[in-house]
């Protein structure tokens, strides 16, 4: 019986392709939409993560935002490394630049910090070395380069004792790091050279702390820096013993600074990402039910359409559950297909959106979206179907057969 309704509901189905395909329309957009803008930010959230992984997680941000009219300075920093369990510290600031050599010139990211910052982040050199205590004591214009910041202003990478100006003052060039320790902090995107096809790259630099200070008209003090633990399992105890420490710096106060380690910046982005797919969620759940709609209005007609086949069916011995099973079906296989057509056109906009995107993001088709949808579909299918086989299944065996 359920074979022969199935039959009967395909031939029904593809007696009109146009008609059928236009109601499914509301289903595909529902599905890509709920498919494709999640897979977008489950990607996104990833990518994100594996960035903030690849920075390390042994390794502590403490963040000041009241010094109460008692800023901390740079030379008092080095109290922090006091306890047993915090190893080492370094300040951080940023700020951007004009870098120029020769005739190239362009926008560079600078970064002020200490020697420790190196070993914190466990960056590695290809050449030269990193900022030494000396450098910090005497306000020395030096500068660590990253390889595409060298070759972009230089041409090459073993610039060493090559001198660059960085806002009209001149650097010298100590050391070039290794391509796999590149920061991820870059804020200021490559400017323009004399040849108009070279290619954009991100230009950042390290220069001692200090000599930040004197540089950049709004960094005086440390209002930020990194902290790293003795070994990994003293990261909570590095963690506490810093915050006891600033308590006691900033009159008691939880507020005046925090202290945040990457699995806390992680959890904070899955939450925030979640959140977001949610809401994404939701706006194609509500293209779903237009689509739904759509299946009820079509469904509707065809009941009105085909009553004299509903008043024949029932004089010769049909049902009311017959019919209104028949009905159900056809929703149901509308809804379904139009489904999978929509699971096939997400899976081929994320293959075109990964080709687009190479490396910088990865975009994979969840199956626990495709279930969901799958789910919805169905659901939506015998909700909206239910109404117009409920009317087909309540129709009088004589006035249908009258009805012309």
């Amino acid at each position: 019986m359920i074979f022969q309704s199935v039959k009967m509901a395909w031939n029904a189905v593809t007696a009109n392709k146009l008609r059928t395909f236009l109601t499914m329309l509301g289903i595909i957009i529902g599905v890509v939409a709920l498919i494709v803008l999640v897979s977008i930010a489950d990607g996104a959230t990833t990518s994100v993560t594996d960035e903030i992984s690849n920075m390390g997680s042994s390794y502590l941000t403490v963040s000041i935002s009241d010094d109460k009219e008692n800023p901390l300075r740079l030379k008092e920093l080095s109290d922090f490394t006091g306890p047993d369990e915090v190893e080492a510290v370094a300040p951080i600031a940023r700020t951007s630049v004009t870098a120029k050599s020769g005739y190239t010139s362009g926008t560079m990211t600078l970064i002020g910090t200490t020697g420790s910052y190196a070993d914190i982040q466990d960056m590695e050199l290809a050449s030269g070395r990193f900022l030494k205590n000396a450098d910090i004591e005497n306000n020395s214009y030096v500068v660590v380069l990253t390889p595409d910041t060298a070759t972009e202003l230089l041409g090459r990478t073993d610039v060493e004792g090559e001198t660059i100006a960085l806002d009209g003052r001149s650097f010298l060039v100590i050391g070039v790091l290794d391509d796999d320790s590149t920061s991820s902090f870059t804020a200021g995107m490559g400017g323009s050279s004399g040849d108009s096809e070279s290619t954009t790259v991100s230009l950042e630099g390290y220069i001692p702390y200090s000599t930040m200070t004197r540089i950049a008209d709004n960094i005086l003090d440390v209002t930020q820096f990194y902290a790293s633990a003795s070994r990994d399992d003293t990261l909570d105890l590095a963690k506490a013993a810093l915050t006891k420490m600033l308590l006691e710096r900033f009159q008691d106060d939880e507020d005046a600074f925090s202290v945040t380690d990457q699995s806390e910046i992680m959890e904070a982005m899955q939450s925030v990402t979640n959140t977001m797919s949610l809401m994404l969620g939701g706006i194609a759940a509500i293209s779903l039910l237009v689509g739904g709609i759509g299946i009820m209005n079509i469904m509707l007609v065809s009941v009105t359409e085909r009553t004299r086949e509903i008043g024949i069916r029932k004089a010769i011995g049909a049902g009311r559950g017959t019919i209104m099973l028949q009905f159900l079906i056809e929703a149901l296989l509308v809804s379904m297909i139009g489904c999978a057509i929509g699971i096939g056109a997400s899976w081929g906009i994320l293959k075109i959106a990964g080709k687009v995107m190479g490396d910088s993001m990865n975009f994979a088709m969840s199956m626990n979206v495709v279930w969901t949808s799958v789910g919805f579909s169905g659901v939506i299918g015998v909700l909206f179907g239910l109404y117009p086989a409920n009317k087909a299944a309540r129709k009088k065996p004589i006035e249908a057969l009258r009805y012309s």
